[in-house]
């Protein structure tokens, strides 16, 4: 029996459990480049569940696996550099995975308390959620929900340390990574 399956179990029967739409979820990072610019990428490869209650966020929980290697920033030899063992190591990590511990309702905006595990290292974040969706049916009669999360993480956490310093001071990558998950999940028969 999995974490979810065993959330819904032992709750009320309120608990709804959804899929990880593929498809249709990404989780974005920007990081400062060269002092001056942001550098955006993506993971295109997002899988997971969610178990939903919002009226029992006690009973919620959220389990993301990344697919390092769907590591996407439209520059293929940075790609290559940021998937080496100099950055992510994919070879060694090959994903990255956050797990929920605590929903929090914070007036109108939600957050969630977990464990960001990525490159070998686990360290508690806190997910900004908005933009939690009611639920919908498709066209093709499949019941959806969808959520923004955000954080700010310093990659140096988790041993992503390499950097060169700058001739006018500075580094060429700046050490405090912003992440945006968007997700949309498909509803459990």
């Amino acid at each position: 029996m999995n974490t979810l399956t065993a959330v819904a179990s032992s709750t009320n029967s309120s608990v709804a459990l959804y899929d990880i739409d593929t498809a249709h979820s990404s989780a974005q990072f920007s990081v400062r480049h060269l002092m001056i610019s942001n550098v955006r990428g993506e993971f295109t490869k997002v899988t997971g569940t969610i178990a939903w209650d919002p009226a029992n966020l006690a009973a919620s929980k959220v389990s993301v696996t990344i697919d390092a290697d769907s590591l996407n920033t439209r520059e293929p030899q940075r790609d290559g550099h940021l998937k080496s063992p100099d950055f992510f190591d994919v070879a060694k990590y090959p994903t990255l995975t956050f797990e929920s511990k605590e929903f929090r309702q914070r007036n109108e905006d939600l957050q969630v308390v977990g464990d960001l595990t990525m490159h070998g290292v686990t360290r508690e974040v806190v997910l900004d959620v908005e933009g939690t969706t009611p639920e919908v049916k498709d066209p093709w009669g499949v019941t959806r929900i969808g959520a923004t999360a955000s954080t700010k993480i310093n990659r140096k956490d988790w041993g992503l340390n390499w950097n060169t310093a700058l001739e006018t001071g500075g580094v060429l990558v700046g050490e405090e990574v912003k992440i945006t998950l968007d997700l949309e999940a498909t509803r459990k028969a």
